[in-house]
């Protein structure tokens, strides 16, 4: 399947949609969802971290993964930003083909 979801976080909601707004605008997502009020718990540098995230659920294509994550690699403050993509097994194919119309690909 082309359709791709990746998961990101961030620092704060104005960050989060700046960067979100910055994808879509330049086509490399067709959409990013932000999730507010996010608990995070993890390990960094030896420390177990607890930190207030915003989550975003960005939907673009396998053909503009390199591009998208290049670009939110460039644009996120975190020296090691989450970026995890998954492949939808399934969805609503007018669907997924606006999230491929809409990604660049």
């Amino acid at each position: 399947m082309e359709a791709l979801i990746v998961f990101g976080t961030f620092p704060n909601v104005e960050t989060a949609r700046s960067i979100a707004r910055t994808l879509v605008e330049e086509q490399l997502a067709a959409c990013g969802n932000l999730i507010p009020h996010v608990e995070s718990i993890y390990r960094w540098k030896g420390v177990v971290e607890t930190s207030a995230e915003v989550l975003v659920l960005f939907k673009t294509t396998r053909s503009s993964y390199p591009s998208f994550e290049a670009r939110l690699r460039d644009l996120h403050p975190y020296e090691l930003p989450e970026i995890v993509a998954v492949s939808p097994d399934a969805g609503l194919p007018d669907y997924l083909k606006w999230v491929v119309e809409n990604s660049g690909a």
